[in-house]
């Protein structure tokens, strides 16, 4: 495939970019700023903020959408709320789609 076809999403200081990464066992997010190339902040199913939390969870999918409220709330304590989504090559459906709309209810527009 050539790199002509494929969209490029970009995140700035003031609108980073949220990118969601899925592996069969976990979800990782970041925020990146493309721009000056630093990821604002990183969470997965393993950190530290959300290992607590995930013990209620049942599914992947309810530990996606914890993982998305949490995200949301450390984004929203660094002061970011506008992000670019970029679902990184995957369907908007399941476990990204439930992660998307909780980072939406946490406080994040996209």
């Amino acid at each position: 495939m050539s790199d002509k076809r494929k969209k490029k999403i970009i995140g700035t200081q003031e609108k980073p970019r949220l990118v969601v990464y899925r592996s069969l066992k976990y979800i990782h997010a970041q925020l990146v700023d493309d721009v000056n190339h630093q990821v604002l902040l990183g969470l997965f199913n393993n950190s530290g903020l959300v290992k607590e939390k995930l013990s209620s969870a049942k599914t992947k999918t309810d530990a996606a959408i914890i993982l998305g409220k949490t995200f949301a709330e450390e984004a929203v304590k660094k002061e970011i709320k506008k992000v670019v989504f970029d679902r990184n090559g995957y369907i908007y459906h399941g476990r990204i789609k439930a992660f998307a709309d909780a980072a939406r209810e946490g406080g994040l527009e996209f």
